[in-house]
């Protein structure tokens, strides 16, 4: 295993939970990787606040100021590739990206949605699985392929819906749940034992 650090950067768009609990477990000792970014698309959202926290340098951007998603994905990218990220990892963070970003990260670029893909893709996942009246739902660590939540699964953990349950009650949960999922995942990603084979991803 390489002594150079294992590099990550966060990108999220709101309160930051996600970015919270993987920011946690790198004090805890509990994932060894370096984030070395948060890009943010609100630069007054909560997450910003939480990556000064924690000493996270932060590029905020509004993406009105840009001519098109291109445009600013180019600035990101060059941010990217300067600090040596090996690994984006998305989380919460409410834009679709480009061949800008995916095509140079593919296989390297991971997302955490909030339902048992491919059912319930896009936004409000918890409220369509509600309305949709599933017994079951959960959450899914998946390879960003540029769709709208359609890239190869990783992991996948689930939680039953309760008589009573509403948007917020599942919310909590899916929140408890993938804030263990994910720093999980990333280190299985960081120590090589996850393989990306066409649609289908091995742990090794």
């Amino acid at each position: 295993m390489s002594s150079s650090p294992f590099r990550i950067a966060v990108f999220a768009s709101g309160s930051g939970s996600n970015f919270q609990a993987i920011a946690d477990a790198v004090k805890a000792g509990q994932l060894d990787v370096r984030i070395e970014l948060l890009v943010c698309d609100r630069p007054k959202a909560k997450v910003v606040e939480r990556a000064q926290a924690a000493g996270v340098p932060v590029h905020a951007f509004r993406p009105k100021d840009y001519e098109s998603r291109e445009h600013y994905e180019q600035e990101i990218l060059a941010q990217l590739q300067e600090k040596q990220v090996d690994l984006i990892v998305m989380a919460g963070y409410m834009r679709l990206i480009t061949s800008v970003l995916v095509k140079p990260f593919y296989g390297r670029l991971i997302n955490v949605h909030p339902s048992l893909l491919p059912a319930f893709p896009g936004v409000n996942a918890i409220g369509q699985a509600l309305d949709y009246g599933v017994k079951v739902t959960g959450v899914t660590v998946h390879f960003v392929d540029g769709g709208m939540d359609t890239g190869p699964i990783i992991a996948q953990a689930a939680l039953e819906i309760q008589p009573g349950d509403t948007e917020e009650t599942v919310a909590e949960r899916v929140h408890r749940i993938e804030h263990k999922l994910y720093p999980q995942v990333i280190g299985w990603i960081r120590d090589g034992k996850v393989r990306l084979n066409g649609r289908h991803v091995e742990r090794v």
